[in-house]
């Protein structure tokens, strides 16, 4: 689980934080402050891995207070004021919403901070690794044969199973892109050694001697063509 805190003196953006981040089952809200002090506490307490932090704070701001941590978490600003924009990018911060956060703005920022850890994961040029019932896994690229995409799911198809992940197909073709992987279709990512042959508006991969069919939009079609001609499959 991705551990979460939010720090913030407004108890209505606390409470839209909270149930936005409710809507992610990979996310867990491990404590909401009204302050720098009290989030101080609890990085000092316990592990977090992403802090959604108030800049006009009484006290301290968000800003001094990412200035002085040690160590801190991946920070994503929340504020009413744009012209701390820079100096928080400054701070290397994931992202930067300003109030009032939309449902679908803070959906990118979400994608932002799933991006960053799973950099963090990536170890192995050969396998990526990937959280699924509460486990990461390791899966090596000849292995995975194609991706589907369901809303804020994926699911990452091998021969012998198929492993559900709740991230989005962009950060996944960003991943895979260099390591001989192409998207096919708005909902599917292939395994280039995979494709067995390609007809018209489908391409077939044959998993466990089963023939299985998966659409080519159009919008991907003249680049998967012209990596099948240059390959001669």
């Amino acid at each position: 689980m991705i551990k979460t805190i939010i720090v913030d003196d407004e108890p209505l953006a606390q409470e839209i934080l909270e149930t936005y981040i409710a809507n992610y089952e990979d996310f867990e809200l491990v404590g909401t402050c009204n302050n720098a002090l009290d989030a101080n506490k609890i990085l000092k307490e316990q592990e977090v891995d992403v802090m959604f932090l108030d800049i006009q704070m009484p006290q301290l701001n968000g800003i001094d207070f990412l200035k002085i941590l040690e160590n801190p978490p991946l920070v994503v600003f929340t504020t009413a004021f744009k012209e701390y924009a820079l100096e928080g990018f400054e701070l290397e911060a994931v992202d930067y919403l300003l109030k009032p956060i939309s449902k679908e703005r803070f959906e990118k920022a979400i994608d932002k901070v799933r991006q960053d850890l799973g950099k963090n994961t990536e170890a192995f040029e050969d396998s990526i690794f990937v959280k699924s019932d509460k486990k990461l896994h390791r899966l090596h690229f000849d292995e995975i044969f194609y991706i589907e995409g369901l809303k804020d799911y994926v699911i990452i198809k091998t021969e012998i199973s198929k492993i559900v992940t709740l991230q989005t197909m962009k950060s996944l073709e960003e991943k895979l892109s260099s390591h001989n992987f192409i998207r096919i279709h708005r909902s599917y990512i292939v395994n280039l050694d995979k494709i067995k042959s390609v007809e018209g508006n489908y391409l077939e991969l044959i998993i466990k001697n089963e023939r299985v069919k998966l659409p080519i939009g159009k919008n991907y079609k003249d680049d998967l063509l012209d990596i099948v001609n240059t390959r001669r499959l």
